[in-house]
């Protein structure tokens, strides 16, 4: 049977043009279009094949008509429709207005869905599941679902009529209730309640609902979103109302036996963000609906006037229509614009001539009794528009389930087609407490701050002055919106605005309805810049002069918050960008309660007046100052490293926890330039505790490449006067090379001589370890001024076990009768390997450390001074003279001639006693090995320096005491003829020609010293 009726459908022969004329005169739309082939477009068991058949069937059943039957607009109107509007190259409404390429979008995408529903197998030949409703009947008879609608439609229908049509929408209930039960006073939301009879809308033009007048909050949609009947309907009802609980319960019965959402496949919905014109996409559906009427359902009565001057303004003036009620019908297509409040009310007695319900706005649309008047009414089709679907907890899908095109706010900015967002975020100070302790209240759609705990901590006078001389100092004649926490709280900042002479009004639901429209029209003519509010200008008031968007007043509602962006993102001449102020710290992360511009967006970094979103405009009347600082602010861990690695120096490290200041310190330790140096010390310079300080210079110590950038960070360190990083300095430079730990170690003492860090212990415990890493220079300076230096190093290292301390110890009775600076260098170079010569060896130095700044000085002297390296350097060498000789001056304030005695002795290797004067004597000689007196090739001096030294006269020479720092004729005797211990080196005592080798060690010592 299914191959026959497919064979009959491809033999099926195509209608004559005198058939086809007929139905579209019938319908009045085309079924073939220009440069189109018949046979394709018309090819068995497409959509247009389906729509002429059914238009056909219907002009051989009545040859008279004049108008296609409601089943035939429901089922083709907007399908032909979409498809003759799209077919044109550039797609326009009546006026010429051509769509733009997102609006062209969501006509196309519910094209598709609806091409995709006719042409399924299962569709039971129409693209959708047959129903059982009369095409004559009522949508009252659609709306009681298939299996009511034949039971009761008769009395039903007689019942309405007696009640007329202003009567309130009865509800069938699992329970048994009268059918003319309404519903009671109590389960009607407070806008519902306070709404107008039908006959009392026309009235009311502007409709404005504010939070602050409906129990004191600014949550504008609480009672909005559950748009439900009039208060006045219960006097009309022959019953009185079921009490609220119980019928809440009831319905949550009645609710878990239904059926699945039969209806589900004919709604659909798109997203376009706010400004990108989401009326003139909703009007390409009037144009594309020739034959079928269109009911346009918006939240706020000054939304339908607004609709309606659209209508006016795009050329289907004549197709504005009342609304239609109990089997009235129009073939004249017509439009009609109305209200959630009235399609509740009025749910059981609407006309079938609509074959299209645009829902505006339809994220409203979620509460129970509105979207469950949607679901019943399974006639017509739903299109469903919306900014926000995305954006709250209840999602749009669960009543509009198809989505057929999406435009958010970042692809409207990107494309010009709305005005770039700028943001800057200002910190509310500790004038007002932090917001986190004001408690979340769960709504029927999202989550939103108590609005009355929000009102009492915003609401200060104080805080209101500063935030007027903010406002004009930083957008002074600037057309702004200020978002307040609350009518009052609105009404004593517009009072602080003009205080500081800006031209402010305060506006609420309290405001008269024509002294509301003459504010906003005196806003328009720039009477006022500033419009100061709680919600009642964050859906349906457009104004694109606004450029200033202040969320005085934060929100926890990603919905709320982008219908508040949304008023100044309209292009206007002159406007460079939307510019948004978030009370917020600047280092608000996206996981905070406090919705921002930069977690709307999904945006990772902070940048004060930077453009958010959009194209960049440079030159193009920028009218805020732009940070070149920039903060993370995205949550996740990861993201934020990316940060760190991307924007290292140019992020603002005083706005970051405490714990991200020390990664950031870290990471610039590991990277810094020399280049770079100075910023990286300048982005510090919050830091008084000088913690973050210590992590970035020991970090550089530790990982930084570049050796002169670790010996800058030591000097650095050592200017903290920090002992837990001068110490951990210290351990990181015995890790190093020779060389870089030589230089460390130069810079680490001159720091101890310099200034005081830690206790005495720990100085004297830094400068014996920073000695042991330059053992070998102490040791040549001692062998260099005593030669007898070496055998006693010798004999201590080539020794162990109770031999290995008694050495340690004669080197010790020997540097106590030296001067301070051998003694100090004497003990430098000791190495002790047990823990009785190191004991010996610690209780020495420590004696000696009694004064930490002096041992330093004197171990710092050891180090061989720097020479020029070429002659440039030579040249300069007079004027860097002096300050060698000042700083050296500092280092040690020994006179010359005492500076001339310590350097060195020249002791004989026979062992014969020598002088101090004859030692003094060769010193002073130039040339002489040993000798410290200048020389032009050694120093760069003049000769006349050198003459006038070795011209002084013996006299004076021999005048002087024997110096303090040259070993004693007795003290050289005792230790050459002291007895060597007998497990001494293993060997028992020093072999026959022990003399002649250390005479050959001490002329190597004096020949290098002299080199």
């Amino acid at each position: 049977m299914a191959e026959s009726s497919s064979a009959a459908l491809a033999v099926a022969p195509i209608p004559s043009s005198a058939d086809i004329a007929r139905a579209e005169k019938l319908v009045r739309e085309r079924f073939v279009h220009g440069g189109e082939d018949a046979s394709v477009a018309l090819a068995p068991g497409t959509a247009r094949r389906r729509a002429l058949d059914a238009a056909l069937a219907e002009l051989e059943a009545n040859p008279k008509a004049r108008h296609p039957s409601t089943a035939w607009r429901r089922e083709f109107s907007l399908l032909l429709g979409l498809e003759r509007l799209l077919s044109e190259d550039e797609p326009k409404l009546a006026d010429g207005t051509v769509l733009s390429l997102h609006q062209v979008d969501a006509l196309s995408g519910t094209l598709a869905a609806l091409l995709a529903a006719a042409q399924s197998p299962a569709s039971g030949g129409n693209g959708r599941a047959p129903t059982s409703a009369s095409p004559e009947l009522l949508a009252s008879a659609d709306i009681l679902g298939p299996q009511e609608a034949p039971a009761e439609a008769g009395g039903r229908r007689a019942d309405e009529a007696q009640r007329g049509a202003a009567e309130a929408y009865e509800e069938d209930d699992d329970l048994g209730e009268d059918d003319d039960e309404e519903p009671g006073d109590d389960e009607l939301g407070p806008v519902a309640r306070a709404a107008p009879d039908a006959d009392e809308e026309d009235e009311d033009s502007y409709e404005f609902q504010d939070a602050g007048e409906l129990n004191g909050d600014a949550d504008l949609l609480a009672g909005e979103e559950e748009l439900e009947a009039d208060d006045e309907l219960v006097q009309e009802g022959d019953e009185e109302a079921p009490d609220w609980v119980e019928e809440e319960a009831e319905e949550d019965e009645s609710l878990a036996e239904q059926p699945e959402d039969p209806n589900a496949a004919k709604r659909f919905w798109f997203e376009h963000a706010t400004g990108a014109g989401k009326t003139v996409a909703a009007l390409g559906f009037v144009e594309a609906s020739q034959t079928g009427g269109v009911l346009i359902l918006t939240h706020r009565r000054n939304l339908v006037d607004q609709f309606h001057g659209e209508l006016r303004d795009r050329g289907y003036s004549k197709r504005i229509s009342k609304a239609l009620l109990k089997g009235q019908d129009s073939p004249s297509d017509p439009v009609t614009v109305e209200t959630y409040q009235w399609f509740v009310r009025n749910a059981g007695e609407i006309s079938s001539a609509y074959t299209i319900v645009v829902c505006d706005e339809a994220h409203t649309a979620l509460g129970e009794k509105t979207s469950r008047a949607i679901r019943d009414w399974t006639g017509p089709l739903f299109i469903g528009m919306t900014a926000t679907g995305a954006l709250i907890a209840r999602h749009v899908t669960d009543l509009f389930p198809t989505q057929t095109s999406r435009f958010d706010l970042a692809q409207a900015a990107r494309r010009g087609v709305i005005a770039p967002l700028r943001c800057v975020r200002i910190s509310p100070g500790v004038g007002v407490r932090t917001i986190a302790k004001v408690p979340l209240r769960r709504g029927e759609v999202d989550t939103e701050f108590d609005q009355e705990e929000l009102a009492k901590l915003l609401d200060q006078q104080p805080f209101n002055v500063a935030v007027a001389n903010l406002y004009k100092t930083r957008f002074n004649g600037v057309p702004g919106v200020v978002y307040a926490a609350g009518v009052r709280h609105a009404y004593n900042l517009a009072e602080a605005f003009r205080a500081e002479g800006i031209k402010a009004q305060g506006v609420s639901g309290e405001t008269p309805k024509r002294e509301l429209a003459e504010i906003l029209a005196r806003y328009e003519r720039g009477e006022i810049d500033v419009l100061i509010n709680a919600q009642l200008l964050a859906e349906g008031w457009n104004s694109p002069r606004a450029t200033v968007c202040m969320h005085l007043a934060p929100t926890a509602s990603k919905r709320i918050y982008q219908q508040r962006v949304g008023r100044v993102t309209r292009r206007h001449p002159g406007k460079e960008a939307g510019l948004v102020v978030d009370f917020v710290h600047p280092a608000t992360k996206h996981d905070d309660p406090v919705v921002t511009l930069h977690s709307l967006l999904d945006r990772d970094v902070y940048r004060g007046g930077a453009i958010v979103v959009g194209p960049i405009r440079r030159g193009r009347g920028r009218r805020m100052r732009v940070e070149r600082r920039v903060l993370p602010v995205c949550a996740e861990e990861e993201r934020r490293f990316e940060v760190f690695e991307r924007e290292l120096w140019r992020i603002a490290v005083e706005h970051l926890d405490y714990g991200e200041q020390h990664v950031w310190a870290a990471l610039a330790g590991a990277r810094v330039a020399p280049s770079g140096w100075r910023r990286a010390r300048a982005m510090l310079h919050f830091d008084r505790s000088g913690e973050l300080k210590s992590r970035f210079l020991i970090t550089a110590l530790q990982r930084n490449k570049n050796p002169q950038l670790r010996l800058r960070a030591l000097s650095d360190i050592a200017a903290l006067r920090d002992p837990d990083a001068f110490d951990t300095a210290i351990d990181i430079i015995g890790g190093w090379s020779r060389d870089e730990r030589r230089e460390a170690t130069k810079i680490m003492l001159r720091a101890l001589v310099e200034r005081r860090i830690g206790r005495r212990d720990q100085a004297n415990a830094w400068i014996w370890r920073l000695a042991s890493y330059t053992r070998e220079v102490h040791e040549e300076y001692a062998v260099q001024r005593w030669p007898e230096t070496k055998r006693l190093l010798g004999l201590l290292v080539n020794s162990s076990g109770g031999a290995h301390a008694r050495n340690a110890r004669r080197l010790i009775h020997a540097a106590r009768k030296q001067d301070r600076r051998l003694a100090a260098a004497l003990l430098a170079a000791a190495l002790a390997h047990t823990p009785e010569a190191e004991e010996a060896l610690r209780g020495a130095r420590t004696r000696m450390a009694r004064k930490p700044p002096a041992l330093a000085r004197e171990l710092l002297r050891n180090f061989p001074k720097r020479r020029a390296r070429n002659a440039r350097r030579r040249r300069k060498a007079g004027a860097a003279g002096a300050e060698e000789a000042a700083a050296e001056a500092t280092l040690d304030p020994t006179t010359a001639a005492d500076e001339q005695e310590n350097d060195g002795v020249e002791v004989p290797a026979s062992g014969a006693q020598t002088s101090a004067e004859d030692a003094l004597t060769d010193r002073a000689r130039p040339g002489a090995p040993g000798s410290s007196a200048p020389t032009q090739a050694a120093d760069g001096q003049a000769p006349d320096a050198v003459a006038k030294k070795e011209i002084e006269p013996q006299d004076a020479l021999e005048e002087q005491p024997a110096p303090d720092e040259a070993p004693g004729d007795d003290v050289v005797q005792e230790a050459l003829q002291s007895d060597a211990p007998p497990e001494l080196d293993g060997a028992g005592a020093l072999a026959p020609n022990a003399g002649d080798e250390l005479q050959r060690n001490v002329e190597d010592a004096l020949e290098h010293a002299g080199e």
